[in-house]
């Protein structure tokens, strides 16, 4: 009799191991084939990963910077300049009613003087980029202030707790070739504007409104200011543009998301002498 109940219970164990293989769930049918790797999307509202924003290489390989996305997506990406200040935390409100991600050019010395604003922006899921770090005009300066102006910025922006910048925009669109030199040894990536709003000259809510969505098209990338002055004009402007563009059907995105998830077109135009960043 014992001799039937050692194999049977030895039957027993061994079916319970092959039927659940060995103590762990068998993968799906849906996980059987390795799915295809895909840049992140960059949805989520939580902290970003460092790596998650380098700059994709097969841009870095046909150019130093866009001032245009995508145009396969009706994906429209909104920036914000010259902060982080006392209408920042405001601006971001706004963009969390919407659930709307945006990215934020920051200078250094105003990060250094806000530091758990950038954090706060990089903790909602959005995108801090560099804006050097006293907003000077870059093509007036030799190439190593120009290097001290990108690196103190990019510092003090990890120091706030955002992720190292990968992202750069020229004050007032002020660059020579030496910036771009300094960007590309860098993998920084040049980031421009399809739509200038002029908030910054507070022409009144009506104009910002108009200009952001007269201006709105596939891969925009449309420029606001929340630092630099005072931006209760743009923060009025802001839930308009938010609300018409939704209407619209536009996907409102940070730059990573915009340039990662459909590569931005070749073939871009140099950019024109720009003012009033």
């Amino acid at each position: 009799m014992a001799l039937v109940v050692i194999p049977l219970a030895v039957a027993i164990v061994l079916a319970l191991v092959l039927g659940t293989g060995g103590g762990r769930r068998a993968p799906s049918a849906a996980h059987a084939v390795p799915p295809r790797a895909r840049r992140p999307l960059l949805r989520r509202s939580t902290p970003i990963a460092a790596e998650e924003l380098r700059t994709d290489e097969r841009i870095l390989s046909y150019t130093s910077y866009v001032w245009l996305g995508t145009r396969h997506r009706r994906d429209v990406a909104l920036t914000f300049d010259d902060g982080p200040g006392p209408f920042t935390l405001r601006i971001l409100a706004a963009l969390e009613r919407f659930h709307a991600r945006a990215t934020f050019f920051e200078i250094g010395r105003e990060v250094r003087a806000h530091p758990r604003i950038t954090q706060r922006l990089a903790r909602a899921g959005m995108v801090v980029g560099d804006h050097t770090e006293h907003h000077p005009q870059l093509a007036l300066l030799r190439s190593e202030r120009q290097a001290a102006e990108i690196d103190q910025a990019a510092r003090a922006i990890r120091a706030a707790g955002a992720p190292w910048p990968a992202l750069f925009r020229p004050p007032y669109g002020s660059f020579d070739s030496a910036t771009l030199g300094l960007l590309r040894s860098r993998r920084m990536l040049m980031a421009l504007w399809t739509v200038d709003t002029r908030d910054y000259a507070s022409p009144g809510v009506r104009r910002i409104v108009y200009a952001a969505l007269s201006g709105a098209r596939p891969g925009a990338i449309i420029l606001f200011h929340d630092g630099g002055g005072d931006r209760s004009q743009t923060l009025a402007a802001l839930p308009r543009v938010l609300e018409r563009l939704r209407q619209r059907r536009y996907r409102l995105v940070t730059l990573p998301e915009l340039l990662q998830d459909d590569p931005p077109p070749g073939g871009q135009p140099p950019p024109r002498s720009l003012a009033g960043d």
